[in-house]
């Protein structure tokens, strides 16, 4: 680790809120010709930025439409949150998705989940918020659950679904990343990535599982690309980017695609 020797990718999050559908839709039309490679979105049901009551859209529901949609690219949430749904519902909603999206006989969907956090949707929804202790300790069950009843399921998904978990808690959250991820996504600094990264690997050795693919996922929102070569070096190679609508800048992805481009050397 990190894994070093596969292609740069680029995953552009349409954060829904603030705008209607329709906007959402025509952004995945042009995001998906203009050779993004990852699609997401994110699990709250406010806006986190702006007007708090302003217009919003349920996170499960717009990737279902995403699946058919779409034809190539991948898409999740960034991230889904375990609190909002019973784990095995979580299997079956992700398996449905990922054959729904599988045009050519492979789906494309990547779970990719947390503990969530946003105390706004526990109340008003209904959910016992707890503790960060607590919703990790139910992220852990959870993601258990969830890859049991994929075993169970008929028919099975189309592939191994690629799990991709947020978070960079030391004592729990990178352990689950150890157990059970195939992407790890935070907001680390480049300085930091190689002692988080020696975390998951003695994780890795005490769970007894070989990390050795594990992607590593960081966030451009703000960021320039002196700091994303940064990231590079220090062995990222999956990078979201933020997409606030509804003008969306679609300039500003092209000009992550170019890097993205450069750095595969296409």
């Amino acid at each position: 680790m990190p894994l070093f020797d596969t292609p740069v990718r680029l995953g552009v999050q349409l954060q829904p809120q603030h705008a209607p559908y329709s906007a959402f839709r025509d952004a995945v039309f042009r995001l998906e010709d203009m050779g993004v490679d990852i699609l997401f979105n994110w699990d709250h049901f406010f806006p986190l930025y702006g007007d708090p009551d302003g217009l919003h859209f349920e996170s499960w529901t717009m990737l279902a439409a995403w699946a058919e949609q779409t034809e190539r690219v991948e898409f999740g949430a960034l991230v889904n949150c375990n609190s909002y749904r019973n784990p095995d519902l979580q299997a079956d909603m992700a398996r449905t998705i990922d054959h729904i999206s599988a045009k050519d006989g492979v789906g494309r969907f990547i779970f990719a989940t947390g503990s969530g956090w946003f105390a706004r949707d526990y109340e008003e929804y209904g959910y016992d918020f707890g503790t960060a202790g607590s919703r990790l300790d139910d992220l852990a069950e959870g993601l258990a659950r969830i890859e049991a009843r994929w075993e169970k399921l008929n028919p099975a998904p189309t592939r191994e679904i690629p799990v991709m978990i947020g978070g960079k808690g030391e004592q729990k959250t990178l352990r689950l990343v150890a157990r059970h991820a195939d992407i790890w996504h935070s907001f680390v600094r480049p300085d930091e990535l190689a002692h988080k990264i020696e975390v998951i690997e003695r994780w890795a050795e005490r769970e007894q599982r070989d990390t050795s693919g594990l992607i590593v996922s960081n966030e451009l929102h703000q960021r320039g690309q002196d700091y994303a070569d940064e990231l590079f070096d220090a062995g990222v190679r999956l990078f979201t980017l933020g997409f606030q609508g509804p003008d969306w800048d679609y300039d500003l992805v092209q000009s992550w695609l170019r890097w993205r481009d450069a750095k595969n050397g296409a």
